[in-house]
């Protein structure tokens, strides 16, 4: 068990990074230009309307003292109040998180399912047509925009073909996850180009390893030895890049929900830096550096889990 002495002090590394990011998402929203009360009131608000909203929203504070608030806060288990909704952040955010995790989850689970037969396909084909095609389509997949992605599965998808929903999220749950199949999707096959080039690279070494030398010395099938031994070995690296890109992914849910509609995170984001909702801006940005944290820090108990060479 001392390999996982790191779960008792690792959450505190974690303090330091956390803090950061509210300082630099707190200074960020703070520069974007435009007055929060004069975009929630409009163009003919008066001076006295105006001034009545910043002192009412405590944005006629010194900047220390708005962070100070800020921090407080947090430490109440709180994020302040909407300007633009009229409710508890927290609140706001609860509602709105179920459409972000179900993508990611999706995204996920259609990115393992794409990469792991093409790198299978590639490593047990090395150097032969299936590899190069495998290592081709990685490398071009890398280069198409998310947002463009997006608008050619939504027009071959449901304007052509007229399978998939255009946009939206539905009511049931079935109705969701059928609106969340081109959502999910898009970015399954953005996050599996990168995760297929890993995998091949694991599963070439992993082949030519010594577990796979003596698994064929014991007169084992190769894809006995493949499957058994060389895929599993071959996971455990591919634990933390899967670990990093959900951080990225979780910050991609803002192009993906704005181009299908989703009421997740995402949109929510987009929609408070639009109207300068200062608290609706730092609530979403901690919860997804929160998240970001939270998916690593399991990243590592599973890969400690997985290989017992492995000590963090």
């Amino acid at each position: 068990m001392h390999r996982y002495k790191f779960v008792l002090y690792r959450p505190l590394q974690f303090l330091p990074v956390l803090f950061g990011i509210s300082v630099i998402t707190f200074i960020l929203v703070r520069l974007i230009p435009g007055d929060p009360a004069r975009v929630l009131l409009g163009t003919r608000a008066t001076p006295t309307a105006i001034a009545k909203i910043r002192a009412q929203y405590g944005l006629d504070e010194p900047l220390w003292l708005q962070y100070f608030y800020f921090l407080e806060n947090l430490g109440r288990g709180e994020m302040g109040k909407s300007i633009l909704y009229k409710i508890d952040v927290l609140k706001l955010i609860a509602t709105r998180i179920e459409p972000t995790l179900a993508l990611v989850v999706v995204s996920v689970l259609l990115a393992v399912l794409i990469a792991v037969p093409m790198a299978a396909l590639a490593a047990r084909n090395q150097g032969g047509v299936p590899d190069h095609a495998v290592r081709v389509v990685s490398t071009l997949g890398i280069g198409f925009p998310p947002f463009w992605l997006a608008l050619m599965l939504i027009i071959l998808f449901s304007v052509k073909l007229g399978v998939f929903p255009v946009s939206g999220y539905g009511n049931s749950l079935g109705d969701k996850l059928w609106h969340l199949a081109l959502p999910g999707l898009t970015v399954a096959l953005s996050l599996s180009t990168v995760l297929t080039r890993s995998l091949r690279a694991a599963m070439v070494q992993g082949l030519k390893s010594d577990v796979a030398t003596a698994a064929r010395a014991r007169g084992m099938p190769e894809s006995i030895v493949f499957w058994r031994h060389v895929v599993p070995n071959s996971l455990v690296p591919t634990i933390n890049l899967l670990a990093v890109n959900i951080g990225w992914l979780i910050g991609g849910t803002v192009v993906i929900e704005s181009v299908f509609a989703l009421p997740g995170m995402g949109q929510l984001l987009v929609r408070a830096i639009f109207s300068r909702d200062y608290m609706v801006v730092q609530g979403v940005a901690m919860v997804f550096a929160c998240a970001t944290v939270l998916v690593n820090f399991l990243a590592d108990i599973v890969t400690v889990a997985a290989d017992p060479r492995v000590k963090l």
